[in-house]
């Protein structure tokens, strides 16, 4: 069984490591990965042996547990996404009620760390000679405060981190909590026994450098960007969350002619649903009554309302924009594409990237790593320092080293630098109708050099018309369109539905057809009055060796004209010339494309000259056209052999071998007409300029991935040598703790600021 889990208690990526490591050799558990910037796991596992509620127990003496659904809704059944959907929703109340707690507990330290700072910057001031020192009444008053004000912070603001170290010590795990645990309960305690042994230490140690201040003032640093760090990591995910508030709560069924509101929960396959002005649309169905215009945005990210009669489908979480109609529920629950939408988006943000494996491998060493360094510079101040420098300064240096390594390796800036990016880089395609499957494919796309388009639909209108009839035979005009109408009515080809639409126009009543087959590439046959018809391409003609007028249908190809050719096995009837208007936004996509330095290659069944008339208005570098399906997949095959990446944009359905092949593939889809899980990509209602914006994306994503890691990665080389002092023999460098608090806490905090700013930049 295969289940995504919330974590309660994650919170770095050293916790995900331990979670992994503890969960990975469990009875039952086949797999997991854990995602720190989701604050999830995917596990799979064999219920036979297992369950969550054990796996969960099983974490909760190292400080984790997940967080059980049917703990907030109060089901133990029913519609699994609405169950989702709660335990989702808990999560963030459970979130914003830590962050309350985190804010209360900031309330209190933070005066504290600001008298600290004082009483710290009155106290150098005093010894550089620029402030006279605080009367002895008043270090006497400090004295006594700063132990107080330090205990209440390490033991009540700082408790995760005391409690990190309990578990290090019994359980053998440490995390972050850990490293600043140690770090500062050590600095407590030193100064403690100094201050209550002051007298026989004093031959010793400098009796004068305490480090309470320290304590407060680191702790008050973690704690606050932590909580900086968590308040930015709940924007993250906005969404998914705003894409469950899409969702509809009641439907305005109808029931015996009567108008019923019920919850959506209890809409059935079936039932009729009334849509009034405003009104939001709560499952997906047909609208079997009525007219309107529907604001689809929020979904497909195109922001005029689309038009919608008898017939037309419509999505859940779209509003009706004006007048009111009857819909039948085709799609309830789960099923719905706004569901199907939510769950892939949930996956996607899930998903780890290939870039991230660096990152991990490093985050599963990081502490026992730190915690040598720690101890190694303690050590190295004590036994080397102590020949150059008085004991009591190698000391209080050594003590300084010690706790400034521990705050300051942070691995959590590490473990964020992926998984946030591509939460936010995800959640901002799903607003702009881009599907990303998973985190891999957003990687791949970034890299990827050529793009292979199809022309109909992606460059063309996709909506062609009959634009002459040439009469060949002895039968009348309106025979001839009549029988290109029988024969096209059963056709999905775009072309077939000119002529159909064509046919009903002129009110041509079709013939009745018999033994209908496609031709794969190259037309369509079939019965009508016991003879047989034909109706295809150049192609087909040649095959059936049928005499025609080659250079009539070349002259009209190269004026964008498609040829639609009607014959028996005798002779050619007629040719009905059609033709499909380039979209006004495909040139500047296809320019927008090159900008990005791709080579755009158009792949088409149609005619060749038709083909190239298009590709030379659009600006595309190769057309390779009257290909098969088949030949499309060739052709993939043939450029990653010339070692390039591919993306293939196609409709999901006749491209799909091709999709399949392609490094990237991605789905030009329309609305409810798509299987969303079918390629890498998923574009609603999609044209170019949405492929441009994917790749766009895509880039802008790893971009801020690479800049995450760059300084997590460039903090940690530089912050923690120092913070060892491996830079005092040279320059006379030392990191004080405090400093190497607020800088662990600005390190987190930016990385997931970098990631939030993609939010802002315009596709």
């Amino acid at each position: 069984m295969k289940q995504t889990l919330k974590i309660r208690g994650m919170h770095c990526a050293s916790c995900a490591v331990i979670i992994g490591k503890e969960l990975k050799n469990a009875e039952g558990v086949q797999s997991i990965d854990v995602n720190v910037g989701t604050e999830s796991a995917k596990i799979d596992f064999d219920e036979n042996k297992t369950s969550v509620e054990t796996l969960s127990k099983k974490l909760e003496p190292l400080g984790y547990g997940f967080i059980m659904e049917d703990e907030h809704t109060g089901h133990s059944g029913g519609d699994m996404e609405h169950m989702d959907h709660a335990g989702m929703n808990m999560q963030k109340s459970e979130k914003l009620a830590e962050l309350a707690e985190m804010k209360r507990k900031l309330i209190a330290a933070i005066p504290l760390a600001a008298l600290s700072l004082f009483v710290m910057a009155w106290d150098i001031s005093a010894k550089l000679g620029w402030v006279r020192g605080a009367p002895a009444s008043v270090s006497a008053f400090f004295s006594y405060l700063l132990p107080l004000a330090a205990t209440y912070v390490l033991f009540v603001v700082g408790r995760p981190y005391i409690t990190g170290v309990y578990r290090f010590l019994r359980f053998g795990s440490a995390n972050m909590d850990t490293l600043v645990g140690i770090g500062t309960l050590v600095a407590y305690l030193y100064s403690i026994i100094v201050s209550a042994l002051k007298g026989p230490l004093a031959s010793f140690i400098n009796v004068e450098n305490l480090y309470f201040d320290v304590v407060i003032i680191v702790i008050t640093f973690v704690y606050l960007g932590e909580y900086l760090e968590a308040k930015s990591k709940l924007k993250t995910g906005d969404a998914i969350e705003k894409l469950l508030n899409l969702q509809a709560k009641f439907a305005l069924v109808l029931r015996d002619g009567k108008e019923v509101e019920i919850p959506i929960s209890e809409v059935m396959h079936g039932n009729l649903i009334v849509i009034k002005p405003a009104g939001k649309i709560p499952v997906d169905g047909v609208i079997t009554e009525g007219s309107s215009y529907i604001d689809e945005s929020m979904i497909t990210g195109e922001p005029l309302a689309v038009k919608k009669t008898v017939n037309d489908a419509v999505v859940a979480g779209t509003i009706n924009t004006s007048g009111s109609f009857v819909f039948k529920a085709t799609k309830v629950g789960s099923e719905t594409m706004l569901a199907r939408i939510i769950q892939m988006v949930e996956e996607a943000q899930g998903s780890r990237a290939p870039i991230q494996a660096l990152a991990d491998r490093i985050s599963g060493i990081f502490v026992p790593v730190v915690l040598s360094v720690a101890f190694a510079s303690l050590a190295a101040w004590l036994l080397i320092g102590s020949h150059y420098l008085p004991f009591s300064q190698a000391l209080s240096f050594g003590l300084v080293s010690f706790v400034s390594v521990l705050v300051i390796a942070c691995p959590c800036a590490l473990g964020l630098a992926t998984p946030t990016a591509i939460i936010v880089g995800v959640g901002k395609g799903a607003r702009e109708g881009i599907l990303i499957k998973d985190a891999a494919t957003l990687e791949k796309l970034h890299k990827a050099n050529v793009v292979v388009v199809d022309k109909t639909g992606t460059i063309t209108k996709g909506k062609p018309e009959v634009i002459s009839v040439k009469n060949l035979s002895s039968k009348s005009e309106n025979e001839i369109v009549a029988l290109l109408a029988s024969l096209e009515k059963k056709s999905e080809h775009p072309l077939a539905h000119a002529i159909v639409s064509y046919a009903d126009e002129k009110k041509i009543t079709a013939f009745v057809v018999e033994n209908f087959e496609a031709l794969k590439g190259k037309g369509v046959r079939a019965n009508i009055g016991g003879i047989q018809y034909y109706a295809g391409n150049a192609r087909l003609m040649e095959e059936l060796r049928l005499p025609f007028d080659k250079k009539v249908i070349e002259e009209e190809t190269l004026n964008g004209k498609t040829p639609i050719i009607l014959a028996t096995a005798q002779e050619v009837l007629g040719i009905v010339l059609v033709a499909d208007a380039i979209k006004p936004e495909a040139v500047e996509a296809v320019r927008r494309l090159h900008a990005l330095g791709m080579r755009v290659i158009m792949l088409t069944g149609d005619d060749k000259n038709t083909a190239a008339y298009i590709a030379k208005q659009a600006g595309i570098d190769d057309v390779v056209a009257e290909v098969m399906p088949e030949d499309k997949l060739n052709k993939i095959k043939a450029l990653q052999a010339e070692g390039k990446i591919v993306v293939m944009a196609g409709d999901g359905v006749n491209d799909a071998p091709a999709l399949a092949q392609a490094d990237i593939g991605i789905a030009m889809a329309t609305g409810t007409d798509v299987a969303i899980e079918s390629a890498g990509i998923t574009l609603l209602h999609g044209d170019i300029s949405k492929l441009v914006k994917a790749i766009s994306l895509s880039k802008l994503t790893m971009r801020g991935i690479k800049q995450n890691l760059f300084w997590a990665f460039f903090y940690n080389i530089i912050g923690i040598p120092l913070a060892a002092g491996l830079f005092y023999p040279l320059f006379g460098w030392l990191l004080n703790p405090i400093f190497a608090g607020m800088a662990m806490a600005f390190s987190s905090v930016s990385v997931v600021g970098n990631s939030l700013r993609l939010k802002t930049i315009k596709l």
